[in-house]
């Protein structure tokens, strides 16, 4: 069963009013925009937290297409705010403390009902708030967006290889390098605006699936026909976590996953 609360706190150098500002009116600057971190990544335009109380926290889609993950509870600009997601029986409330030499910024969550489930998201993600205060004034007031194609690398410790990639070559990453004794799920890591995603190795018997190449492309649907009519060995049928995608192989074995491209992708 889900732990019953969750907590991640960040330090940021801005005062606690500015921290405020640039958490709820600059989400969508500083949210990471990989593939795995909506609840529908193809779809995505915008996110967004509506100011005041009974404001919703969203993801927007079109102009009357969104998806509501809370309602803002408690509105207090500088100090805190709320909001809670009733499909989820969740609260999350973010508090913003003077320290010195700027503000600490804290989120904790909290389960409502005694016996539900739920992924606590805020662990995860608090750390890309700092990055993006670092840089915000001088970095393009526009999201980062990834590139149209991608690489999958597999190893037997993906967390060991991204740091040595990070301390060898240089690789770094919009989200984080794993410290040693955390193995994430997930590990992405970044060149210019082409992601590098690292995963665990399961079939060591098939040196051509060792890496997988990740293309976006504009209509799933039409590409996946396309790629079934003309013969390619389809490994999975398409498929949503987050974003929606489908794997197939190609004439000598090559793993190659195709995702829908979010409209913002160039």
């Amino acid at each position: 069963m889900t732990e019953q609360s969750a907590t991640a706190s960040v330090e940021v150098a801005v005062d606690p009013a500015t921290a405020f500002k640039v958490f709820t009116e600059e989400i969508d600057l500083w949210w990471v925009r990989g593939p795995i971190n909506f609840m529908d990544s193809a779809r995505l335009l915008e996110l967004r937290i509506e100011p005041g109380v009974g404001g919703r926290f969203l993801e927007v889609y079109g102009p009357d297409d969104v998806l509501e993950s809370g309602r803002i509870t408690v509105w207090e600009p500088g100090t805190a705010f709320a909001y809670r997601n009733p499909a989820e029986d969740v609260e999350t409330r973010v508090g913003f403390d003077p320290i010195d030499g700027g503000t600490r910024v804290t989120v904790v969550q909290y389960l409502l009902a005694e016996g539900a489930d739920t992924a606590f998201v805020w662990p995860n993600v608090l750390h890309w708030l700092p990055a993006w205060v670092a840089r915000r004034d001088s970095a393009p007031r526009t999201p980062r967006e990834l590139d149209r194609l991608a690489i999958a690398l597999y190893y037997e410790d993906p967390a060991a290889a991204a740091r040595w990639l990070h301390t060898v070559f240089g690789l770094d990453s919009w989200d984080k390098i794993p410290p040693e004794g955390q193995p994430p799920s997930w590990i992405e890591l970044h060149v210019g605006s082409a992601a590098v995603l690292l995963f665990k190795r399961t079939d060591q018997a098939a040196p051509a699936a060792d890496h997988d190449v990740w293309v976006y492309v504009d209509d799933l649907d039409a590409h996946f026909a396309r790629a079934q009519s003309n013969g390619a060995k389809i490994l999975s049928d398409i498929h949503q976590h987050g974003y929606r995608s489908y794997d197939a192989e190609d004439l000598e074995g090559h793993h190659w996953t195709f995702l829908q491209a979010r409209p913002t992708q160039l």
